[in-house]
């Protein structure tokens, strides 16, 4: 099962480097890694993707908890939340019939063209897992010349809170 951890981390160099190192000794692949400063700027947070059973989650989440520079790590897996995704993907569109049909379906997506070259068509699309999947299947045949993915972010609905806020009011 893919668990998504929200980890609010101390903004300091190397915290990325022993958090991908935790994971990396245990043997645990990261599927998806997103990190950015917070409301706090001394506070970042992580948004990991990982494969596993609640026993190697639980594992992972201890360990998570030894290192100095984590402050609050939350399994927002089985929370409702909203999540995104951002991709950048360049595609062949060497004639205008290509262009236009390309178009029609960068509309259906509600995605949108970043940048047009002479011969490709630069794409920005948001949007869950599923819908970026989607999208870069639907443009495969025009033939996709690079493709950059963000990780997975999240954001728990509603009033809850992953914040170091709600770690206060729990």
């Amino acid at each position: 099962m893919r668990h998504t951890l929200a980890v609010l981390v101390e903004n300091n160099p190397g915290v990325l480097t022993r958090v991908a190192g935790l994971f990396s000794r245990r043997g645990y692949n990261i599927d998806s890694l997103a990190v950015g400063r917070t409301e706090n700027p001394r506070i970042s947070r992580m948004t990991i993707v990982v494969e596993g059973d609640d026993l190697v989650i639980e594992q992972v989440t201890k360990q998570l908890h030894k290192l100095v520079d984590v402050l609050k790590i939350s399994d927002i897996t089985s929370e409702e939340y909203v999540d995104r995704e951002l991709m950048l993907i360049k595609v062949n569109s060497a004639d205008q019939s290509l262009r236009a049909e390309i178009m029609q379906i960068v509309d259906i997506f509600r995605a949108r063209i970043v940048d047009i070259g002479r011969k490709s068509l630069t794409i920005e699309a948001t949007g869950d897992e599923g819908k970026i999947n989607a999208l870069e299947q639907s443009l495969r045949p025009f033939g996709i010349r690079e493709v950059v993915r963000t990780g997975k972010i999240a954001m728990l609905r509603g009033q809850k809170s992953t914040s170091m806020e709600s770690k206060e009011e729990e």
